[in-house]
């Protein structure tokens, strides 16, 4: 690993998702949050095999063409990615067995068909009567011509039906779990105080002799299959085809994608197991996967709370103290700025300003991005309601949100439907940047005010994602907003707006270059014997010439922090490093989303936040921004967050070479976990306005 420039960005990935796993496997974790986190890792897993092992087996096809984009022969990194995923699903069978056996002391019991009572058996019985039969249409495959496609996003029981005695020959069969339809968990009638549940798959393969009894067998088994798909959309540059024509072209196509791994009960009869790989066009060469009985384990994410006798201890979220009393968030606002951190201060707040605007007779319009929304989205219900009240609504709708295609075609439709003006975005640039303008008009004076946040504009994920957005009406900030939102609208200016922007930066025009700039101006600081350091708070870090600048950096002498969730390509560990770079990443009850940066800059620092990672895609492929901030109360509290992460000894993981995802050790220190941390600083706030003196960032 050592003879690379960077860490393979697939292969950081995944010891991302061990550091997920770790939290699976944490005895100090509730045991329903260690059931989620599972669930998390499973899911993760999928859109990595979807996405990421997709293209290198396209980049394989593609020959020598490849090279030019890997570092590597991308045969070999899926070979290592085939190695690290077998351990993977080794660790995860463990620490499986190991939840169980808590669940048990707290007399929770997850059942199969084989351990029913009669009372239970009875009621699997009337169950599946009245509620599964009719989602059930089992597929004689033996009888097909062509095998059919099978649903990446299901699971198959992969059914062996025969004769006692031999009169008849065996047969295969497939049958749907239908988990869409109905929850994959049903809870089983029982006595004293213990809990009960079996798993929908169960449920049939309980009720097989009633699916398949007609056909005169009397010998079942049944084993769970899966495949995974290619799920990346190609995106042809034929101009007489619309986006959206193109979108809906591409979800039909995802749904036959070539198929990336195959995952199975490793209990399966072989020759079945042989002649389901032939028929799906598979071979040893794909991601065959034996595992256990149960997959598609994303839905463990939503195992059910009822049977916990403890109930989650996860603080509500507050309203941020300069709201908190106020009867307008819009009079405070253009009063002054207000930083939100999600999902510490309550959501509510950024729904409350666009209900405002949508009633407020002096505002004219609102234009805001969008790229994931709630299910039933209060955003979209404020801003359905402003077009009602008469003001000119533009909302930019990226169709090109990965696996969020469907559900913004849907919201475009109803937006649409409504009177908003929807934009799509830009071709061959997805729109990322999160951002919001209203424009209010009293005695012909305009003003503009708004937001720019660093998360998704979701009341459901701000409860769990770690986000900062900017409430302002700051003058400058505001004019570069618009700039975008009319780049936005007129994309045919090739960036003119963009490359106007004087506040914000913004990619695909300035970012890069701006960000090298800071970078270099820390190494010039530093070779100059004066302080320097830079800290980056990052969803990923794998953009190589950024990755390149911060290797100079290190060898010149900035001090450089990094709190990175994800990916991260960078070696972070160096003998011609001046000063040992601290890296870490927190992975704990909420997702760290948000993205921060601050540079020293000669004791003037910088302070930005924004959407973009420093990843090639977000620098030079989508419209992103990171917007600085500029108040020295907000910076310092900012500051002081990055702080209490960068002391988190007891959720924190060194990124070093090895990947080894190590804790961070606490050297008989107190404990300190960032995410408690933080919430009892912003809290601390509601009764203090001043800005406490706790930590310093150290130059």
């Amino acid at each position: 690993m050592h003879k690379r420039k960077t860490i393979i960005r697939d292969i950081s990935w995944l010891s991302f998702n061990s550091r997920v796993l770790q939290e699976a496997a944490d005895d100090t974790v509730p045991l329903k949050e260690r059931i989620r986190f599972l669930g998390i890792f499973s899911n993760n897993l999928d859109e990595f095999f979807r996405v990421r092992v997709a293209a290198l087996k396209k980049m394989i096809e593609l020959g020598n063409k490849a090279r030019m984009h890997l570092e590597e022969d991308p045969e070999s990194i899926l070979n290592e990615i085939q190695d690290i995923s077998m351990a993977q699903q080794t660790e995860f069978e463990r620490v499986w067995k190991d939840i169980l056996r808590e669940l048990q002391k707290e007399k929770i019991f997850i059942v199969n068909e084989k351990k029913l009572n009669v009372a239970q058996q009875k009621f699997i019985l009337e169950y599946f009567n009245e509620e599964v039969r009719s989602h059930i249409v089992p597929l004689m495959i033996e009888n097909i011509q062509g095998f059919p496609v099978l649903n990446d996003k299901s699971i198959y029981l992969a059914c062996k039906l025969s004769k006692k005695d031999g009169s008849i020959p065996q047969k295969y069969a497939l049958v749907s779990i239908p988990s869409r339809q109905l929850s994959r968990f049903l809870i089983l009638p029982s006595k004293n105080d213990e809990q009960f549940i079996i798993l929908l798959d169960d449920v049939i393969r309980y009720c097989l002799p009633n699916i398949f009894s007609f056909f005169g067998y009397d010998q079942f088994s049944a084993h769970t299959i899966k495949v995974t798909r290619d799920a990346e959309i190609d995106i042809d540059n034929d101009v007489s085809t619309s986006l959206i024509q193109k979108i809906e072209k591409g979800l039909k196509n995802r749904k036959k994608g070539k198929p990336v791994r195959f995952v199975f009960d490793k209990e399966i009869d072989p020759e079945f197991l042989a002649w389901l790989i032939k028929k799906l066009g598979l071979s040893q060469k794909d991601n065959l996967v034996p595992g256990a009985r149960i997959h598609n384990f994303k839905d463990f994410m939503n195992f059910p709370d009822s049977v916990f006798k403890q109930k989650s201890q996860r603080k509500k979220p507050f309203t941020h103290p300069s709201l908190r009393f106020a009867s307008s968030v819009t009079n405070v606002i253009l009063d002054k700025d207000v930083m939100l951190h999600f999902p510490y201060h309550s959501f509510n707040s950024v729904i409350d300003l666009l209900r405002e605007a949508a009633i407020d007779p002096d505002v004219v319009s609102i234009k805001i991005t969008c790229y994931r929304l709630a299910p039933r989205s209060k955003i979209i219900n404020a801003l359905t309601n402003a077009v009602r009240n008469g003001k000119h609504v533009t909302v930019v709708l990226e169709l090109r949100a990965r696996f969020d295609e469907e559900a913004n075609l849907e919201w475009k439709a109803e937006l649409e439907e409504a009177g908003v003006k929807v934009l799509l975005g830009v071709p061959e640039l997805k729109v990322h940047a999160k951002l919001c303008l209203i424009k209010k008009r009293v005695n012909n004076v305009t003003t503009h005010f708004g937001f720019v946040s660093t998360g998704n504009l979701n009341e459901k994920t701000a409860l769990a994602y770690g986000d900062h957005c900017l409430l302002t009406s700051d003058r400058n900030i505001m004019a570069d907003v618009n700039r975008i939102f009319t780049y936005l609208e007129l994309p045919k200016t090739r960036g003119a707006y963009l490359k106007a922007c004087k506040t914000l930066i913004v990619s695909p025009v300035s970012m890069r270059k701006q960000f090298t700039a800071m970078v270099d101006r820390e190494i010039k600081n530093a070779l100059h014997k004066k302080p320097a350091s830079i800290i980056l708070k990052l969803n990923s870090l794998s953009d190589n010439l950024l990755i390149e600048k911060l290797y100079q950096a290190a060898k010149a002498g900035v001090e450089i922090k990094l709190i990175i969730r994800g990916i991260c390509c960078m070696l972070t560990e160096n003998k011609k490093f001046k000063k040992p770079i601290q890296a870490i990443s927190i992975i704990d009850e909420y997702l760290e989303h948000a993205r921060v940066m601050i540079f020293h800059n000669g004791g003037k620092e910088k302070v930005f936040i924004s959407s973009a990672d420093w990843m090639v895609r977000n620098i030079d492929h989508r419209v992103e921004a990171a917007c600085p901030v500029l108040d020295e109360k907000m910076q310092k509290e900012l500051k002081d967050l990055l702080q209490i992460q960068l002391q988190d000894n007891v959720k924190a993981r060194i990124l070093d070479n090895e990947l080894r995802n190590q804790y961070v050790n606490p050297r008989n220190q107190s404990k300190i976990r960032s995410q408690v941390e933080t919430y009892n600083y912003l809290y601390r706030k509601l009764s203090t306005h001043f800005f406490e003196p706790l930590f310093t960032v150290p130059v």
